[in-house]
């Protein structure tokens, strides 16, 4: 790769440097009679894409001087360069108007969107394939859960948007505000028109703390925090350490929610951290679900169980959190069994799950099913009424736990679905719903959930995946990370199934 300069010319004569990569098919010997006649200019090399002018200067103080006098001699020489001249940078990100259409359309830049993208560009080639995704910054959030208990940083848990984006595709910084299958396009909230053949949606889910009175204005509040949220989840590890005596209080709302063994993992590692400081004797550490279960799957829940007794945690079903009073720190739940019955809880710390919902851009468009989820085919994540739309991750109405594990096992199905379908065939894979959750139960255990669509446990190691194992801690904390950012969102890894086959002797 050479090093280059792109200019423009910002007031007068003042211009602005910034960086560039030149990709290494430009070969020297292409340009070097060009770059022989623009030495006296003060080039080296010079090659031009449409609307700009890309080059190194011999001197950086004469680039004011170029630009006042050679700008006429550039552009009559962009003329005589060979056509098939371009630029490859690690990713574009114009506005969409510079192209509106494309072969593959993805909608969100999150796990599903940047791993579907990452495979779309193989199949499609990166000139083809477009990603709508507004946000700078990409998160791995299950990580959040050791962020909110001190183990790791929130600073470690992000990369930015464009380290992650792969090379050659399009990258539309916008917000989608319409969705118009009937007509394959897509409007942004610029309102930029863009077309499609193919789309694959990736928007994940609403977060609504809106829908508890009191919140989000009481986050500023002291010794209240969730592992929702960038903007919580260090709130959550001060509420922690602050912690001196009373009710540590753990909620899980009444909606689906994005990995749903998460509002109970900061209950055991707050427990341990209270045990570790001394602080134990003088807490009531109190889990209010409201859910009828401690966990969907019986042979997790009954290991669960075992660990809420054994270390005196206080489970209380079917109690839904409605109001926060933060200036009081007292927190109002209500018994969904017994409509209209609430009570009333102090607490010295609460963590928030909040209320979840389906994206508001999918609800309010023909893609929706009547909850306003992605609709699609549970076996091959197809939309189940318009053929070139696709789904993957926590937008969909797939029966299954949303969680990183399975959009990663859902990724490889969808390549293959779209690969098929674009050859005229049918489908032949199957999604089995396979899920995970590893369950932090202290600060170096961990039992291993996973599971299908049947709730039946779908496990990859030969061994009782049910019990707290310190193997599998580090799994969640040092390894899957790295299968995340090296394996996941380069379309590499599409999760455990070959390697249970393998461990499993093939019996599994």
């Amino acid at each position: 790769m050479k090093r280059c300069f792109k200019f423009t010319k910002r007031s007068n004569l003042t211009l602005k440097l910034s960086l560039c990569y030149l990709h290494s098919s430009l070969k020297a010997a292409r340009l070097h009679s060009t770059s022989q006649s623009l030495y006296k200019y003060g080039l080296i090399y010079i090659c031009f894409s449409p609307g700009q002018c890309v080059c190194t200067a011999a001197n950086q103080n004469d680039l004011s001087l170029l630009f006042r006098h050679r700008m006429a001699a550039l552009c009559r020489l962009r003329l005589r360069l060979p056509k098939t001249i371009a630029i490859s940078n690690l990713h574009t990100s114009s506005p969409a108007s510079a192209k509106q259409h494309y072969k593959m359309l993805v909608l969100g830049g999150g796990s599903g969107g940047i791993a579907m993208s990452a495979r779309m560009k193989r199949m499609f080639g990166a000139e083809n394939v477009a990603v709508v995704e507004p946000s700078e910054m990409h998160y791995y959030q299950p990580i959040w859960t050791l962020v909110g208990a001190g183990a790791k940083t929130v600073a470690s848990s992000g990369r930015s948007t464009a380290s992650v984006m792969p090379s050659g595709v399009k990258w539309v910084k916008s917000n989608v505000q319409e969705i118009n299958p009937d007509k394959n396009t897509v409007r942004t909230d610029d309102g930029t028109e863009i077309s499609y053949e193919y789309l694959i949606v990736a928007l994940g889910l609403q977060l609504h703390y809106e829908k508890i009175k009191g919140l989000p204005e009481g986050f500023e509040h002291p010794n209240i925090g969730s592992n929702y949220s960038v903007q919580t989840v260090e709130k959550t590890w001060k509420a922690l350490q602050n912690f001196k005596e009373g009710n540590a209080v753990f909620t899980f709302p009444n909606t689906p929610v994005k990995c749903a063994g998460a509002p109970q993992k900061i209950m055991y590692l707050s427990d341990a951290y209270l045990r570790k400081t001394g602080k134990r004797s003088k807490a009531n550490v109190i889990y209010n679900t409201s859910l009828p279960v401690l966990f969907g799957i019986k042979k997790y829940a009954e290991s669960l169980w075992d660990i809420v007794k054994q270390r005196d945690l206080q489970v209380n079903l079917r109690q839904n959190l409605i109001e926060v009073r933060a200036d009081k720190q007292e927190a109002v739940f209500e018994n969904l069994d017994k409509p209209g019955e609430t009570k009333v809880v102090e607490y010295e710390m609460l963590h928030v799950t909040p209320p979840m919902g389906p994206n508001l851009v999918i609800k309010g468009s023909p893609l929706a099913d009547e909850a306003g989820w992605l609709d699609v085919n549970k076996d091959n994540l197809q939309h189940k009424r318009y053929p070139n739309v696709f789904g993957i991750g926590d937008c969909t109405n797939l029966p299954t736990a949303k969680t990183g594990a399975a959009v990663a096992a859902q990724s490889s199905i969808l390549n293959r679905t779209i690969s098929k379908i674009l050859k005229n065939e049918k489908p032949d894979r199957k999604y089995d719903g396979y899920t995970s959750c590893p369950l932090v139960t202290s600060y170096n255990t961990v039992i291993l959930a996973e599971f299908d669509y049947n709730g039946q446990p779908l496990e990859t190691f030969p061994i009782n995946q049910a019990k707290e194992r310190r193997l599998m801690y580090h799994m969640k904390a040092d390894v899957m990370p790295h299968l995340y950012w090296h394996g996941l969102l380069r379309g590499l890894w599409g999760g455990p199934g070959p390697y249970r086959k393998l461990l499993h002797l093939g019996m599994k």
